[in-house]
This record gives C-alpha cells, structure tokens and sequence, in this order.
C-alpha cells in the first residue's frame, strides 16, 4: 500500500462531508483528481464514542455556530454502514483508495468487513490500549497518529500493538489544533519517533496551508495526512482548518516535486549542469602575447572565464614552463601549448 520511494498522502474528509454522502462523493472526486493517494474519513456511532454530557473542544465551538453538545454534532455527522459501501464504490471509480478512522470496536470491524486494507488511528486512542491490540489483532497496516502525546505515551501504545506480534506501524507526528500554530508544531518530533522506535514516520498537518507538510517530506515523512474540503466557509467543525481542493492539489505537486529533488545523496554534477561548467568555471588565461619560448609567471597569466583550459586550481604547477607556440593575448592557455 505505501511504497517504498514514494510518500503516501492521505487526504482526510473527515467528518467534512457535514452528513452528506453526496458532499463526501465529491470529496472522493476532488482528491482523485488532485492526486491523492487515498482520500480517508471517520467512521464512529457518537453513543459509543461520546458521552451525552460532553462539551465540544475549543475549535469546534468556534467553528460551530450552534450550542448544541458533542454528541448531537456527531451524531449528524454519522455515517451507516450503506454510505460507507457507497464511498467505497465511489473512491473505486475514481481510481483511489478508501481509508476510515474508526471510532470503535464496531466500526473497525464494519470496516474489515468492506476490506479497507489499513486502519487509520487517530489520536485520542492513543491510550486506549486495549482498542490499539483490537484493532492490531487484525493483521493490518496501522497508521496511529500521536497528537497530544508524550513520547512515553507513543511507547505505551506501541507496545501494546506490537505484543499483539503485528508490527506493520506507521507513526505520524501531529498536533491536535485546528488550525495548529506554526511556533508549536516542532517538526522534529517526526525524527525522534523514527530514532525511538524504528518505525516508518510520517506527519499528519493541521497548520494553514502546504508548507509545513512539503517540509515534513525533505525532513523523511513517508506518509502526509492533510484534511481537505470543497469550500472552508461550509458550516463545520473541520472546514477552517482544511484545504480547498485546488490547494490540495498544489500541495500534492510540491509533494512531489520535493521527492523528485531529494536524489541519492551522491555529490556529483548534475546531468543538467555539466554543459554550464566551461561557461560559468575559469581557466588560465594569457594576459598579453606569450611568444613561444617564453616562460609562463605571473605577470603574464590571469584567471578568467571560460573553463575549458587549464584550471585554477594547477596555476602553480603551470609556473615557469615553456610556451611552445605563440599565445595570443586573452587567449586560454591549454596544456598542449607548455612543456
């Protein structure tokens, strides 16, 4: 599923379908078309993910204009196991691959039962150890986000995935705000679960715009998450924080880009410069007319452009031969006119 030299971008609607399956096809629609990997959402049944009484974060009070709780928010942005058949046709069609976040220990098995080929864990389970070991028994690739989590915590469920002898894990840095301020983000955070645990890394990104997930890719990210939507004006919790469809899509071509831009690490030059280098390098140039018999020194050699003579760098090794034929002044000196 995630290829070895290739980073693996998940576009996430999320719950930014707002309930609507025909919104969430054209989500499905809009990533294929930005190119996208797999376009993912969220598959949960409020009862069992929320209580009745709970209040919604911070971000989603701003971002909602009702008053109403947690739960009835969620329970409008549900999705049966019918809608989740239909995406999956839909992401079918459009030559993409279906993911979901599931919830709990329902929804992950209703996933297995439409054959999603990885779980998406988002990070509040993280220590939620014994779903971690359900979902683990299952035998899929995992992806578990660590947003608000210590690295002692990522240790934790790391453990209990990988007692369960499922050891197909992806660890995504994340931090849970939305939009998540640039001066928290700490990027290198990626690295230390890389270095901790040995795992793939990835980032999953809820800063405003590209930039920080393009990054995450020159610093090693083997998988990008981004949450999308059609417009950011929509009515949501989600919607503010995500990228429009045409961002998405300039993102996922600076993704791309930047995988092409990373090379082997050998320092040699590059196809494209080889032809620029008797342009742009030096050589030693004649300063005056050398007649032949005369000794090359300094008062009548200089270092000038173009590069196809004898290099700056042997100008001592060149001093007090003999000129065997006449030089022109300005010309470049070659090794065939000393001895």
């Amino acid at each position: 599923m995630i290829a070895p030299d290739k980073t693996f971008i998940i576009a996430e609607a999320g719950v930014n379908h707002n309930g609507s399956v025909e919104i969430a096809k054209r989500l499905i629609e809009e990533a294929g078309r930005a190119g996208a990997d797999c376009v993912k959402f969220q598959s949960f049944r409020a009862d069992k993910l929320v209580s009745r009484s709970a209040a919604k974060a911070q971000y989603q009070q701003r971002n909602t204009e009702s008053a109403d709780s947690q739960y009835e928010m969620l329970r409008r942005l549900e999705l049966s196991e019918e809608d989740h058949r239909t995406l999956l046709a839909c992401c079918r069609d459009n030559g993409i691959l279906f993911l979901s976040s599931p919830f709990d220990e329902d929804s992950a098995d209703l996933l297995e039962r439409l054959g999603v080929p990885a779980y998406k864990i988002p990070s509040g389970e993280v220590t939620n150890h014994g779903f971690l070991a359900y979902l683990a028994g299952k035998n899929k690739p995992l992806i578990l986000s660590t947003g608000m989590s210590t690295l002692a915590e990522v240790a934790e469920a790391v453990e209990a995935i990988v007692a369960t002898g499922n050891a197909q894990l992806h660890l995504l840095h994340c931090v849970t705000e939305y939009p998540a301020p640039f001066a928290e983000i700490n990027l290198k955070a990626m690295r230390t679960l890389a270095t901790a645990f040995g795992f793939p890394v990835g980032y999953s990104d809820h800063t405003p715009g590209s930039e920080i997930a393009v990054a995450a890719v020159a610093l090693g990210a083997r998988i990008i998450e981004k949450h999308f939507t059609l417009d950011r004006n929509m009515p949501g919790p989600d919607h503010r924080a995500s990228l429009e469809p045409q961002e998405l899509g300039a993102m996922i071509r600076a993704i791309r880009n930047v995988e092409r831009a990373m090379g082997n690490g050998i320092k040699v030059p590059a196809p494209c410069e080889i032809k620029n280098a008797i342009v742009a390098r030096k050589s030693v140039v004649a300063t005056r007319d050398i007649a032949s018999g005369e000794r090359i020194g300094r008062e009548n050699v200089a270092i000038k452009r173009p590069g196809h003579g004898i290099q700056p760098r042997d100008l001592e090794k060149v001093m007090g031969l003999r000129v065997i034929a006449d030089i022109e002044a300005d010309s470049v000196v070659t090794w065939a006119d000393l001895r």
